[in-house]
């Protein structure tokens, strides 16, 4: 008996997004295709077929994505090479026959972004939109859920940001927005929806919040271009992925990641989380 995959894929399953999105839509009794480059790897789901594919455009991932109608795709892992294989992945989708893509993007996406990364961003919505595939595009804000890992030894985090603000959002409220979507996925074609937390904090508020959930201080350094560059050539990282965790701090000095959406609760009919209830949920802050 020939099994037929579900109609639905989701890819970047193996990552923290892409898991929660499989799980919610397995709670809520959606089946899924899983795409992994490393099927192995997928995460036990129920109602789940796992496939193999890769952001490539190959018979191994057109065979995959064929008789799919919507795919869920998360951005690939950054690279110098993550827009060109997006374009790939998206060819793939179109030759097999693809109807729908609702593809997680960035906040403030555009051609002259100051966050570098959200320059890719941008290139892909447009390629996709010239595909001629139906679109929902998610333009997510900074992940609330990174901040502490921003903190350095010293206590401190560090970053030409001066006092702007962003609005930082829960990956959890990221993945119950797109499980809300991909259960009715027709409501929600040529949409572009900006997902974000319910305010947008200075990061001297993020280093006392932090702080206050570490239960030791945490402060903010207001470095300049030059000191940013300087402290992370301790991690010998290519230019281009130093310029993109500098550019991050610049894109929230200019302003462009302090807008306030309320695109979550209208999809969900729930508010997104405050950083402060976020941060109660992270095993490490709890007491």
């Amino acid at each position: 008996m020939i099994i037929v995959p579900p109609p639905l894929a989701v890819t970047g399953s193996t990552g923290s997004l892409g898991g929660r999105v499989a799980a919610g839509l397995s709670a809520a009794g959606v089946k899924q295709r899983l795409l992994a480059r490393t099927p192995r790897k997928a995460p036990p789901v129920d109602g789940a077929t796992v496939l193999q594919a890769a952001y490539e455009n190959t018979s191994a991932t057109r065979t995959a994505l064929a008789g799919a109608e919507t795919v869920f795709m998360v951005s690939a892992s950054e690279s110098l090479e993550r827009l060109e294989q997006h374009c790939d992945f998206v060819d793939a989708a179109l030759e097999a026959g693809v109807r729908h893509l609702v593809y997680v993007s960035f906040v403030g996406a555009a051609q002259d972004a100051v966050f570098t990364l959200a320059r890719d961003h941008f290139a892909t919505e447009e390629y996709i939109r010239a595909s001629g595939l139906d679109f929902t595009f998610l333009r997510d804000n900074l992940y609330a859920d990174f901040l502490p890992g921003l903190v350095g030894a010293d206590g401190a985090i560090r970053g030409p940001a001066g006092d702007g603000r962003v609005a930082v959002v829960a990956q959890h409220d990221i993945a119950r927005t797109a499980v809300a979507i991909l259960r009715d996925p027709a409501r929600h074609v040529g949409a572009t929806y900006e997902l974000t937390g319910p305010e947008a904090l200075s990061l001297t508020e993020v280093a006392r919040q932090l702080g206050e959930a570490r239960g030791e201080p945490v402060g903010y350094v207001d470095e300049t271009l030059e000191e940013a560059y300087a402290s992370r050539e301790p991690y010998k990282a290519p230019r281009w992925q130093v310029d993109a965790w500098v550019s991050t701090y610049l894109s929230i000095a200019s302003g462009a990641m302090e807008q306030v959406s309320g695109d979550i609760e209208a999809i969900t009919g729930v508010p997104p989380m405050t950083l402060a209830q976020l941060l109660e949920t992270l095993p490490a802050n709890r007491s």
